[in-house]
């Protein structure tokens, strides 16, 4: 090109034809073609090396830059209407974007047809010191031991538990489900602001504490309140917890149901989602450093599975093999929004444990016996110091989210009884009885004991005071329990306020 040629421009201005000469080589170097790339280019298939010119000029200063630009745009569209006419049109559709659904909605009949339940005893129970890489499978079964009449069978249940221990559990699973409906009724009348209950997932913490020693440490989501009560933690003081009255151990700094006992090896509750799962890694490390024996136990919804924390959790304990055990509770719905949102179709929560080299598996949440095998099983690998275990426990959320929910805005109402894995108290029941270890009779009876007992408690709470009614907490504790010494901008706050 001479230098009088190169001071005129082309017909079509060079900033556009720069534009297109990147565009041409971006989707040409990907082999897909956009629609509004491809529109400018048919435009000027007919721009060849004679372009029609016109006589405005540009500086010398100039042409450097623009000048290259146009000589590529001029070859790219040679080669782009040579490519093109070979082609023909585009195959693809618009790009739409997926949004998961529910199957069902409230007024649809209640389906689990897609949900894969394995036969009760199907999955095999492997060594206690597996590799991740070959059990990847059973982050895709469910692992059960009763089958649907009520026996069980297969290789975890040789982890049996004796009559009184089984008997003991059933009671305590009744027991949690007496004192959520109590508290259930004290905060529609007005007693506590707020509360949330585990309906149909009593066996999850009930069983898993058992398999747990003293010394251990939970760090629970607001529906573990079972790791307490199976292990005889004072009805009493969880419900001056929740009613924030003057005998609340945690003098009303936290909201209620958010409990926290050291000494019970349960973690005080966040509000804030997520965030006590990459705790419990650390102080499972922390328990691995200091060469304790003492394990942690890190608990999550499949809601909160998207948080980040979650997946920071599993970093950590991935690398350094901390001696953790990594619950998930998969009880489909995270307040209104489905299971699917947050872990996909075609997947399982467990299986994300197996991109970080964690054993995953999958059990029946409301097999009383499974959760207590399974929990046994990654416990025991934590305490050789195997490193983590992460367990999906599959349940279904048969009561609201919290008192502040209405599921039938969101679900059928008949969901929870068509729940493919039963209810956990019934299940549990009827098994004993089939053992011969149980009745009817002895049922109705312990039914009544607990509830008796329930009724006792909650009584001698409210005599502490409720939400609207009798003794406080003083104000004079917001100023407590945070600095050593208290700063003297607190102290002069403190007599401003007169506590």
């Amino acid at each position: 090109m001479k230098k009088d040629d190169e001071k005129i421009l082309f017909s079509k201005s060079l900033i556009r034809t720069k534009e297109l000469c990147e565009g041409l080589f971006y989707y040409d170097n990907h082999n897909n073609r956009e629609p509004r790339h491809e529109a400018r280019v048919k435009k000027r298939l007919d721009v060849k090396t004679e372009p029609e010119t016109t006589k405005e000029t540009v500086t010398s200063g100039q042409m450097t830059k623009l000048e290259t630009n146009a000589v590529k745009a001029l070859g790219v569209l040679d080669q782009a209407g040579d490519h093109m006419s070979e082609q023909t049109p585009l195959p693809y559709s618009p790009l739409t974007l997926r949004v998961p659904e529910p199957q069902c909605r409230p007024g649809d009949t209640p389906d689990f047809s897609n949900m894969v339940v394995p036969a009760a005893g199907a999955v095999r129970r492997p060594a206690i010191d597996i590799k991740a890489s070959e059990i990847h499978d059973m982050a895709y079964s469910i692992i059960r031991i009763l089958d649907n009449d009520g026996e069980p069978v297969g290789d975890w249940a040789e982890d049996g538990l004796d009559d009184d221990a089984l008997r003991r559990g059933l009671r305590d699973m009744m027991k949690v489900r007496a004192f959520d409906a109590r508290m259930l009724m004290a905060q529609r009348q007005g007693k506590t602001s707020f509360y949330m209950q585990a309906l149909g997932e009593e066996a999850i913490a009930c069983a898993h504490a058992k398999a747990l020693r003293k010394g251990d440490m939970n760090f629970p989501t607001y529906r573990q309140q079972g790791l307490l009560l199976a292990n005889d933690y004072p009805v009493e003081t969880m419900m001056n917890q929740i009613y924030s009255n003057a005998e609340d151990p945690l003098k009303g700094r936290q909201l209620p149901i958010m409990y926290s006992s050291k000494e019970d090896g349960f973690f005080t509750i966040s509000g804030n989602l997520a965030t006590q799962y990459i705790q419990a890694v650390g102080w499972a490390m922390a328990s691995a450093i200091k060469g304790d024996t003492s394990i942690a136990s890190a608990w999550i919804g499949d809601g909160s599975t998207a948080e980040s924390d979650f997946h920071s959790a599993l970093v950590f304990a991935s690398t350094y093999q901390a001696p953790v055990v990594l619950n998930v509770v998969n009880n489909q719905w995270a307040i209104s929004t489905f299971q699917g949102i947050a872990v996909g179709e075609g997947g399982t929560l467990a299986a994300r444990a197996l991109g970080f080299g964690i054993p995953a598996l999958r059990v029946d949440g409301n097999d009383y016996l499974a959760v207590y095998a399974v929990s046994k099983w990654a416990a025991e690998r934590a305490r050789r110091n195997l490193g983590p275990t992460m367990i999906e426990y599959v349940t279904y959320r048969a009561g609201g989210h919290s008192t502040s929910d209405e599921p039938s805005a969101y679900r059928p109402k008949e969901e929870s009884t068509a729940w493919p894995l039963g209810d956990p108290l019934e299940r549990m029941k009827e098994f004993l009885i089939k053992r011969g270890a149980w009745s009817q009779e002895r049922h109705v009876q312990a039914q009544s004991e607990i509830e008796s007992e329930i009724v006792l408690a909650q009584k001698s709470a409210e005599k502490n005071g409720t939400l609207h009614a009798g003794n406080k907490v003083s104000a004079s504790e917001m100023f407590e329990g945070v600095y050593k010494e208290m700063p003297e901008n607190l102290r002069r706050q403190r007599q401003e306020a007169g506590v």
